[in-house]
């Protein structure tokens, strides 16, 4: 058996987000069906990280056992001549046998875009939160380093988060802001379900003078999601970079992806 490596770009409006569910049209889904027609046969791509509804990808990477012969480069012009235009294979490689996108991933950078001007854009509506009030961005730098280090987050978990351990380090936090587009970059070795949008929705608070900047790492230790703020809308969020250890993959019980 082959063992096969995909870096996945996709625009996640359309969709239900990454993982196959009963009914609805989801990225993985749609992957796989192209690739059961290619192949010739059924096979299961596991994510590095399962992105929500409406969330997009810059860089996603996944992989897939599969006994077909066809070569990578072949396969990644097939794919993308099946797949929607929302859904773009970057990239097709033959990894190692042992290697899991899932386990293997050492880290994740997701970067979130506010549109902070009084008019709307018809462009930027698909990829950024559009909020006409200015943000106070110097209060929301000054927040974000409380959240770096290893904590229990908690504080910004969504009520139907699965993962088994609530631990996570945080290596990033960062704000910049350029013109009329504020962009934030975190990078973590796993993330919560909602993690980031609900951090996001805590920083707006801040931004907008209804919290000071101290408040979000009170939140953060105080591990209760009520006293955190609104989540981000999703489409505001893209998974940006994947970084892959080359060996010693985590092991099954880690819980950090």
């Amino acid at each position: 058996m082959r063992n096969l490596k995909l870096t996945l770009e996709y625009e996640g409006t359309q969709y239900h987000g990454w993982q196959v569910q009963p009914g609805l049209v989801t990225i993985q889904q749609a992957i796989q069906e192209r690739l059961a027609r290619i192949l010739q046969e059924q096979v299961v791509l596991v994510a590095a990280g399962r992105t929500d509804a409406g969330v997009h990808a810059l860089e996603q990477v996944a992989n897939f056992h599969c006994s077909s012969s066809i070569p990578a480069d072949s396969l990644q012009k097939a794919l993308n001549s099946l797949l929607p235009r929302d859904i773009a294979v970057t990239g097709v490689e033959e990894v190692p046998e042992d290697f899991s996108a899932r386990y293997w991933a050492r880290s994740k950078v997701y970067l979130y875009r506010i549109l902070n001007r009084t008019y709307p854009s018809s462009f930027w509506r698909r990829y950024s939160w559009f909020l006409p009030r200015r943000l106070d961005v110097p209060a929301m730098e000054r927040a974000l380093p409380s959240l770096l280090g290893r904590h229990d987050f908690s504080a910004f978990r969504a009520s139907g988060c699965t993962a088994r351990s609530v631990i996570r380090t945080l290596h990033r936090a960062d704000l910049t802001r350029q013109g009329d587009m504020i962009e934030m970059r975190f990078e973590a070795n796993a993330f919560l379900r909602y993690m980031v949008r609900n951090i996001v929705g805590t920083l707006v608070q801040i931004g907008l003078g209804k919290r000071p900047a101290e408040n979000l790492g009170e939140v953060l230790a105080g591990r209760d999601r009520r006293q955190a703020g609104p989540t981000a809308p999703a489409c505001g969020l893209t998974m940006e970079k994947v970084f892959l250890g080359s060996s010693d993959p985590l092991l099954p019980w880690d819980d950090r992806v």
